[in-house]
């Protein structure tokens, strides 16, 4: 009898311990937060320029730094999801709408917390 409760006292902390370590594993394959230098900037520099970037001669509202882009980010994503020809639809030289993998990269930023770095 006592072979059977060391047995199964034995078999039940194991079963504890390995469920406390995969807990961890859950925790660390959390995908990344999006964050404004990682995956914003380079966006805006291919699809806002220049008019939203200074450096390249614009004249609107500068978009080349986090403070202003995470301040208008509800504008922002308003204007790129209105349908071309609609006045206020970004961007204002284009035709066609950004795809909606590239919206969804100002989406999932929002979403996350518009992080910084």
């Amino acid at each position: 009898m006592k072979k059977i409760l060391s047995l199964t006292a034995i078999a039940t902390a194991v079963l504890i311990f390995s469920n406390c370590s995969s807990s961890k594993k859950a925790i660390a394959a959390a995908p990344a937060k999006f964050n404004y230098e990682t995956n914003v900037q380079a966006v805006i520099a291919a699809n806002c320029a220049p008019c939203h970037i200074p450096s390249k001669g614009g004249n609107k509202r500068p978009y080349d730094n986090f403070s202003n882009v995470k301040a208008d980010i509800d504008e922002i994503i308003r204007r790129i999801e209105l349908t071309p020809g609609t006045r206020g639809f970004m961007p204002f030289k284009g035709t066609a709408k950004l795809s909606d993998s590239t919206i969804n990269v100002f989406k999932q930023w929002k979403t996350d917390g518009l992080l910084e770095k």
